[in-house]
């Protein structure tokens, strides 16, 4: 009966232990769940990164910003901002290495970064979109120059040609600006003064931007252009250290000679061997093509060669100059405006560069380039010059460059026209209310 009693009394102690641990534990784990939970609500609030303007942290500091107006100096601009005449002084003495007052323009910002007491602690100058100028006021103004961070961002469009390559890019709403920089690389292959309405094109291009601001800077990734039934690609690849675009067959897109002597515009008067003068009013052979464009337009060299006249004609070619090839070719630039500053007879020049401006000096009725060619001594249409092109894709490279072309052309080919089409929908919707 004893032993009974006992072992009901270790039976109830026992219980009461194992209760009183669950509790105990019980509780350990709602503050150890409690506990959790106040770690995720800190983390949850964690303190921002902070935002950062001229590498500084700008919500730290009141800023007031001013704009450089014309005829406005920078001390005008100090005063302004409550600057007196000794600080004025003190920071006009930073090098002009670092800050030159002579460049200052207008559209120009600028910002005095204070502090919550009114102290003025940083002046900035924008020197461009992407640098600037700090002058740390509380350590002696001394200055540095730094730059902003930037980025490319890749865009795509392709469009279809009704009137000019450049009108097509604004009705893409995309920057005429492409234009030119397909002119450039398309323009041993492809005649950007003679496109007709219909053709097409598709560009991968990226922009440059400063602090999500969008600059006028571009370059093209990678394009194609088609005309008639002919599409030409441009594919960028890097061999022996050099960068070129290549078509779709691992062929230079860049040849011994531009089709074409400037950044395109208009062909006012194509090769003809009986063209009414405009000027004398008789037909007379014209062996050259006449390009349109505005007084000053820079006049580049088709290919690389030495310069063997340079001259003027009064009553005729006003400022030309001749450039020898090779055994085989001479190329002529007439009525230009001024000669490329330092150039003259007997200098080597290369392709692309710049040797004269397009004028309206000798015989001539208005601004224009009269460009001809003479293949061994006999004038041929400048239009129809056979270009050779550099060096191809080499045989180690083929495969890697296969993978990058695919890669490129499918991504192209694969770029929609519904833009331009969708513009082309609407123009048409609206016609018939405006008429």
């Amino acid at each position: 009966m004893e032993n009974k009693k006992t072992i009901k009394t270790l039976a109830i102690a026992a219980a009461i232990i194992a209760a009183v641990s669950a509790l105990f534990f019980l509780i350990k784990g709602n503050e150890s769940s409690h506990c959790n939970e106040e770690v995720a609500v800190i983390d949850s609030t964690a303190i921002a990164e902070p935002v950062m303007k001229y590498g500084l942290p700008i919500e730290d500091y009141i800023v007031r910003y001013d704009t450089l107006q014309r005829g406005e100096t920078l001390a005008e601009v100090l005063y302004g901002f409550g600057f007196n005449a000794n600080q004025v002084h003190r920071l006009a003495q930073c090098p002009d290495s670092i800050f030159d007052v002579r460049r200052m323009r207008p559209g120009q910002a600028c910002a005095l970064l204070s502090d919550k007491d009114s102290t003025a602690h940083y002046f900035v100058y924008e020197e461009s979109a992407k640098a600037y100028v700090t002058f740390d006021l509380q350590d002696n103004y001394r200055a540095k120059r730094e730059q902003k961070p930037v980025e490319w961002r890749e865009a795509e469009v392709a469009g279809r040609v009704n009137s000019s390559l450049w009108i097509a890019l604004e009705e893409s709403d995309a920057s005429p600006q492409l234009a030119v920089i397909m002119s450039q690389i398309f323009g041993w292959s492809i005649d950007f003064f003679g496109i007709q309405r219909g053709d097409e094109f598709r560009i991968i291009y990226s922009r440059e931007y400063v602090e999500d601001t969008p600059l006028n800077n571009y370059r093209i990734e990678a394009a194609s252009f088609t005309t008639a039934d002919t599409t030409v690609y441009a594919i960028p690849f890097t061999q022996d250290g050099e960068e070129l675009f290549y078509n779709n067959n691992g062929n230079s897109l860049e040849g011994a000679f531009l089709k074409a002597p400037l950044d395109f515009y208009r062909i006012s008067s194509k090769f003809s061997n009986s063209r009414l003068h405009p000027v004398l009013k008789i037909y007379r052979a014209h062996h050259g093509v006449d390009y349109g464009a505005p007084v000053g337009t820079p006049v580049y060299a088709i290919g690389s060669g030495k310069v063997i006249k340079k001259a003027y004609q009064a009553n005729g070619a006003g400022y030309y100059l001749k450039i020898r090839h090779n055994s085989t070719y001479v190329t002529t630039y007439m009525h230009l405006s001024r000669f490329a500053e330092g150039l003259k007879e007997g200098d080597y020049v290369k392709q692309k560069q710049v040797i004269g401006y397009v004028g309206s000096t000798g015989l001539s009725t208005g601004p224009h380039l009269d460009f001809r060619v003479h293949e061994n001594g006999k004038p041929i249409n400048p239009l129809t010059i056979k270009s050779q092109p550099k060096k191809p894709i080499s045989q180690e490279n083929k495969a890697a460059f296969a993978v990058v072309c695919d890669s490129l052309v499918k991504r192209l080919t694969g770029i929609p026209l519904s833009t331009v089409k969708l513009k082309e929908e609407n123009i048409l919707q609206a016609a018939p209310e405006s008429r």
